[in-house]
This record gives C-alpha cells, sequence and structure tokens, in this order.
C-alpha cells in the first residue's frame, strides 16, 4: 500500500535479492544433474582425495613414527630375550652332548666285553601295504614285496611311531605280516627307564598290549617307555613299542600286569619298514699268502745250492773245492 508522499517500489529493488538466489537454485539443479548423469562429484571428490593425501600422511606421521619406535624397541627386547634363552638351551644341550658322548663311549666298551653285538648293522627296506586284516581274532596286513625283493620271513615291521609287527609268510611278490597286537604275537620289551625285561602280548585290540608276570618289586611304573630289548635277535633293539598306562595285581595277588599302548600307528598308515639285523663283514686274521707261482712244464724246479751251509750238507760230503 502506497502512503502519499512516499515513492512506489521499483522492480529492479525487490528482485535484487531473488535472483541470486534462483541462480543458485539453478546452478544446484544443474551440476545435481549432471553428477547424476556423468558422476562428476565422485571423479572430482576422488582427485580431492588424491591432492589431500600428502596432507593426511603428515598428519599420521607423529603416530606413525610412535609406533614404530615401540616396535622397535620390542622387537630390540625380544631378541635380547631370545638370545639369551637359546644361549641357555646351547649350554644345556652342548653338556647333554658330553654325557651322551661318554655314554657312547662306556657302551661301546660294554659291547666289546659282552661280545655278540658288535658287527652289527641295521638293513631295511620299505614296503607298501596293500590290505589290512584288524579283526579282533587276527590282526595282519598285506606287503607289496615278497622274496623276490629280497623280503624274509621274521622280518621286523616297523612305522614312524616305533614296531608294528613282523613277517610271517612271504611269496614271490607279496608277504603277509602279523601285527604286534594280535593274540598270537609276543615281543621282548625293556623299560627304558629301569632296564627291567619282560614280554609284551597282543590282545586283539588295537590300542593295547598285555605285559603279564611282572614282579611285585620290579620297577616300573605308569608312563614308562617300552622299547624292543634285542633278546631272540629277531626284534632289533631300542625301537619303541608302547607307553604303560595301567598297573594292577593279577588273579594270583602275586604278580602285577601292565597294559600299555602301542607307539606303531597301527590303524593308518600305507608305508612300513622291514627291519633285521646283518653282520658286517670283519677280518678274522691276516691275509692269506698268494698262491705259488705255475711252473713251466720239463723245467727242473730252480733249487739254490750256491750258498747252501756245508753244515746241512748231506754225511760224506763236503764243500766243493
Amino acid at each position: 500500500m502506497a502512503y502519499p508522499g512516499t515513492a512506489a517500489p521499483r522492480l529492479t529493488e525487490g528482485a535484487g535479492g531473488t535472483l541470486p538466489l534462483l541462480a543458485y537454485l539453478a546452478l544446484a539443479t544443474v551440476l545435481m544433474v549432471a553428477d547424476q548423469r556423468g558422476g562428476f562429484a565422485s571423479q572430482a571428490r576422488q582427485h580431492l582425495s588424491a591432492l589431500a593425501e600428502p596432507v593426511w600422511w603428515l598428519a599420521s606421521s607423529p603416530g606413525r613414527l610412535a609406533e614404530g619406535a615401540h616396535e622397535l624397541v620390542t622387537t630390540r627386547s625380544r631378541l635380547l630375550a631370545d638370545n639369551e634363552r637359546l644361549t641357555r638351551e646351547l649350554q644345556v644341550n652342548a653338556s647333554r652332548l658330553h654325557r651322551l658322548a661318554a655314554v657312547a663311549e662306556e657302551n661301546q666298551r660294554l659291547r666289546e666285553l659282552l661280545g655278540g653285538t658288535r658287527g652289527y648293522r641295521l638293513e631295511a627296506k620299505l614296503a607298501g601295504i596293500i590290505d589290512v586284516d584288524l579283526d579282533p581274532s587276527r590282526q595282519r596286513i598285506l606287503l607289496d614285496a615278497g622274496s623276490d625283493d629280497g623280503v624274509r620271513v621274521g622280518q621286523a615291521m616297523i612305522d614312524a611311531g616305533g614296531v608294528l609287527g613282523q613277517v610271517i609268510e612271504v611269496t614271490p611278490r607279496r608277504a603277509t605280516a602279523l601285527l604286534l597286537t594280535d593274540p598270537e604275537h609276543a615281543v621282548p620289551v625293556q623299560v627304558a627307564r629301569s632296564g627291567l625285561r619282560t614280554i609284551a602280548f597282543g590282545t586283539g585290540r588295537t590300542d593295547m598290549l598285555r605285559l603279564p608276570n611282572i614282579p611285585q618289586s620290579a620297577d616300573i611304573r605308569v608312563g614308562d617307555r617300552l622299547v624292543t630289548s634285542g633278546i631272540g635277535g629277531r626284534f632289533p633293539a631300542g625301537f619303541p613299542v608302547g607307553t604303560v598306562e595301567q598297573l594292577h595285581p593279577d588273579d594270583t595277588r602275586l604278580f602285577v600286569v601292565a597294559q600299555a599302548r602301542p607307539a606303531a600307528r597301527l590303524d593308518r598308515g600305507l608305508e612300513v619298514l622291514l627291519v633285521n639285523n646283518t653282520l658286517d663283514a670283519v677280518d678274522d686274521g691276516p691275509p692269506l699268502p698268494p698262491p705259488p707261482a705255475a711252473e713251466a712244464p720239463g723245467e727242473p724246479p730252480a733249487e739254490n745250492t750256491a750258498g747252501a751251509d756245508p753244515a746241512t750238507a748231506p754225511a760224506g760230503q763236503g764243500p766243493t773245492p
């Protein structure tokens, strides 16, 4: 409403504040449509992020430097601790090695005194498993090697864990082996800790061996490791057989019965080793003299009489003047 004496507003004065707003709205609309159609805003953000990356790298430098210093200190302290631990272990292992060397020398002297165990070496042959029979009353395996490959009846059979059994039947291309846990199998064993000798019998179970008739005063405990004693000569000495898991008195209360878990992996594995002791070649005396040289036919044997002693000449003959 216009009052008397006032000037009427002009069009340019009212539109001066509205036109920029409309221009901004139009520009914003164009930019949104262009971004929707061509993705210009995302490309611009990528370029701006690449330009801002050095700024972020400089801003994070103090944190990265602190983290690197902490890691360096931690790594150095850990290396020092590991070095100290390995030095102690090296000293302990060196002392054990010296002790083992002394024990080995003593063992060699005892073997020389006892006799009968010198000159033996271990012969091993790899064979594959074709078939496995784990019936409680018959536990045997079939091997893909036979007499043509050097397999013999009585060879001991082992795997990575320990004794598996022994070969009982051989054909030219196949061999049958009796497993350690077969009810008809027995192996002489020795307690590695105390040296007690006994016999381990199969039970028909792949997870248990039975050691009967152990004296009450025998030095055997739960957890003792059993190895082959070498008695009988069929199983080489020192191979793992099992670990004692249970001890209980027998029905007469006069002896102890032990139950052991086999060391061999009876229910898995595809290959076994057939081992046996063989004698090394030894010299039994001085070498034989060479055979005499052959003489030419019709030529009398050469006699060296030029230097013969007159005292050894036949009676009634003197030295030739």
